[in-house]
């Protein structure tokens, strides 16, 4: 098996901006990745650690880099992109300052021990996995977090005190953003605990008691899906991005499957917009949507598909508020699942009912 790494590389004391090297392997006897950097740098020395704790990011996605090849290659292919943890703290090759990954722990110092701040580092990789810090560098980490989790399960007496400590950062929990689909094989307990945090926190509200229109708009009723048999108009001319989120929707991956569109893979369609925290930090959540939005418009995406009234709310009823955090006029159609799905089986009067009375009717009845 051949392998085509694209390794980033920086020095910041020599070079204005990072490149990749490209290094084409013939796997023999290596079993991870950290052989595979260890035959590299073999051949080409970098930057980086020899060592089993190490982490990276390989094609956008963190992992460790004991990760067997084997599993790379089932998850992204042969041709992979490594990069350093974090992009920005950047300082040689695929090593990083973590000064602010370091600096958190100041405000848990008077609970921990010395096998706690060990435990800490080991929770490293969640830091700067976080989608959150492209949008907040302030924010207090997911590692923290999962610090305090631990901590407060270690001695309940503290549990108070420890709470009081997290709410008393203004770039807190409420601007947590989901692990999944970020770090490989994240462990379920991860997020659990987490999630069980910003409830002790009250951040956290159920999605179906939110209200995601920031302004008052007749709501718009998009029907039941309709059971796809024969699609009578398909979208072969049409570039299509779907925002999944953390789950795709079945009945939606089914429909665009039969649609003959380009169906754009970019990796903020699987973004976590914090909604069950948008009660208390909408903006936020509006911040993430924008950056969703522009990817698929700046990758000439036709339509953004959205399986949910409440992502339509977020990107077509919202619209006003995303151009503004964005700085630039959005004039992507958003379209619901139930009114694609009427248009391809041919009831363009059906859908023409709630296409109309988008902000940005789609115009393709």
């Amino acid at each position: 098996m051949k392998l085509e790494i694209s390794l980033f590389r920086f020095d910041y004391k020599s070079d204005y901006l990072p490149y990749y090297t490209k290094n084409f392997i013939k796997v023999k006897n290596e079993k991870t990745l950290l052989d595979i950097l260890n035959n590299i740098n073999n051949e080409n020395p970098f930057s980086y650690r020899n060592s089993e704790n190490f982490c990276v990011a390989v094609n956008g996605i963190y992992v460790n880099v004991m990760v067997s090849i084997k599993e790379l290659v089932e998850n992204f292919g042969t041709d992979l992109k490594v990069e350093p943890l974090s992009i920005r703290r950047a300082h040689t090759d695929l090593l990083i300052n973590d000064a602010d990954f370091k600096e958190r722990l100041k405000i848990l110092a008077e609970f921990t021990k010395d096998e706690d701040i060990e435990k800490y580092r080991t929770y490293k990789i969640y830091f700067y996995a976080s989608n959150t810090i492209n949008y907040e560098y302030d924010y207090i980490g997911d590692s923290l977090l999962l610090l305090a989790s631990d901590l407060i399960e270690k001695n309940k007496e503290n549990e108070k005190a420890i709470l009081a400590a997290l709410s008393q950062y203004e770039c807190g929990a409420q601007f947590h953003t989901s692990l999944e689909n970020r770090v490989l094989n994240l462990d379920s307990s991860i997020e659990e605990k987490i999630n069980s945090l910003k409830i002790k926190l009250n951040l956290s509200k159920k999605v179906e008691e939110q209200n995601f229109s920031l302004k008052k708009k007749n709501p718009l009723d998009f029907g039941n899906f309709q059971d796809i048999k024969e699609i009578k108009h398909d979208f072969n001319d049409f570039k299509i991005a779907y925002f999944k989120g953390l789950n795709s929707d079945l009945e939606t991956e089914k429909l665009l499957s039969k649609l003959n569109a380009k169906i754009l893979n970019l990796s903020s369609m699987n973004s976590d917009l914090a909604l069950d925290t948008f009660h208390v930090n909408p903006n936020f959540s509006m911040k993430i949507a924008s950056n969703v939005i522009l990817d698929a418009f700046d990758n000439d995406a036709d339509l953004l598909v959205v399986d949910d009234k409440n992502l339509f709310d977020i990107f077509d009823t919202n619209r006003k508020l995303l151009e503004e955090i964005s700085g630039r006029e959005i004039i992507l159609p958003v379209i619901h699942k139930n009114e694609l799905a009427n248009l391809a089986i041919g009831l363009h009067d059906e859908a023409k009912k709630t296409l109309e009375k988008h902000t940005v009717n789609p115009e393709i009845v």
